[in-house]
């Protein structure tokens, strides 16, 4: 695991151009491909058309930990919103050690999560810039409306008023 974090921090510091942060609410999410740790690959946001669906993404390992924030606060709140964590890495070196950093992370996920974890590589400098990736340790919160578009962001860091602000857009469905 140690050698994992040590590639992963490597890795990061070689693919580390710069995007501004966006403010993305109304924008259509970038059609983007990943796979889930459980195997099964994903088109977002096609897949998800049809059901508002909230995205966490982070972009450094350090980003779990506000990942893991907004799951406990969606739990204590009884959010029944379809719910998918996706690390994305940019850049060609975590492309080649994908298979890698996917194993090293399904050593500390439980297996019936896997199928909500969506590895996005081939196009995480796409999801990157359209988000911007300016303190990326804090993950990126993202409710999709049935349509793809962009409904709710926030990117700086877990906070009860911005669970607030989530839940209720969810609720009222625009």
């Amino acid at each position: 695991m140690k050698n994992l974090l040590k590639l992963l921090i490597l890795l990061s510091l070689v693919s580390c151009s710069s995007f501004p942060n966006q403010d993305i609410v109304g924008k259509g999410f970038p059609s983007v491909s990943g796979k889930a740790l459980d195997g099964k690959e994903w088109s977002i946001p096609e897949d998800f058309k049809g059901e508002m669906t909230l995205l966490l993404v982070g972009f450094r390992h350090k980003s779990q930990f506000d990942i893991d924030r907004w799951f406990i606060g969606l739990d204590m709140k009884k959010a029944t919103i379809p719910t998918f964590e996706a690390p994305t890495i940019k850049g060609m070196f975590p492309q080649m050690f994908s298979t890698m950093i996917d194993e090293g992370m399904k050593k500390g996920i439980p297996k019936p999560i896997w199928k909500g974890v969506i590895t996005i590589y081939e196009d995480g400098s796409k999801v990157q810039e359209f988000l911007g990736n300016v303190n990326p340790r804090s993950a990126r919160v993202i409710l999709l409306g049935k349509d793809g578009k962009v409904l709710f962001f926030h990117d700086t860091g877990f906070s009860v008023p911005a669970l607030n602000r989530l839940l209720e857009k969810y609720k009222k469905g625009t």
